[in-house]
């Protein structure tokens, strides 16, 4: 009987989680149809000052990547690297940390595989593991395992500051 009442407490918080973590999404839209040759040779090591007029050429808002990143390296296939100065933190609907070094793969519209990224979700750091531009250019979706969040692309158009320590207000708290 034991054994029955603490796995039943085991699933309820499981789905208490699931619940909690998947109250809101975000989306944004892909044309499939669009083919991006950008010339860019395999493991290529660039500046930061160009990691963020790279994104809008795969469909991406600037403003998804914060401003302290020191070097990036691109393949062919879109694996990629980015290495920050320092770990940071940034504030859009909700706090997101960077770690210092951020993978993925980037196509059109989509970054996949991520990891170095983590959002703050109640109390929870939750790894964001794709983002994606919804069918709704006026949404990002961000994933986090099978779940996902959708915020507003307005928030993403400008490239924010890192900041070296993370705060509990929102951009909407602090005005």
């Amino acid at each position: 009987m034991a054994f029955s009442t603490s796995l039943l407490s085991l699933m309820s918080l499981y789905v208490f989680s699931i619940t909690l973590l998947s109250t809101s999404f975000l989306s944004v839209s892909i044309n499939t149809d669009t083919i991006i040759d950008l010339d860019l040779p395999f493991n290529s090591i660039k500046s930061a000052a160009d990691v963020h007029d790279l994104l809008p050429k795969y469909g991406l808002p600037r403003g998804l990547i914060p401003d302290a990143v020191k070097s990036y390296s691109i393949s062919k296939d879109g694996s990629f690297e980015m290495e920050f100065e320092h770990p940071c933190y940034v504030m859009f609907d909700r706090l997101v940390y960077f770690d210092r070094r951020v993978k993925g793969k980037v196509s059109y519209g989509c970054i996949s595989d991520v990891s170095g990224i983590q959002a703050k979700k109640l109390f929870l750091w939750v790894s964001v593991t794709r983002i994606q531009v919804d069918s709704d250019p006026n949404f990002i979706e961000f994933y986090v395992g099978a779940l996902s969040e959708k915020l507003p692309a307005k928030q993403f158009e400008n490239v924010p500051t890192c900041k070296s320590k993370g705060c509990q207000t929102s951009k909407l708290e602090s005005s």
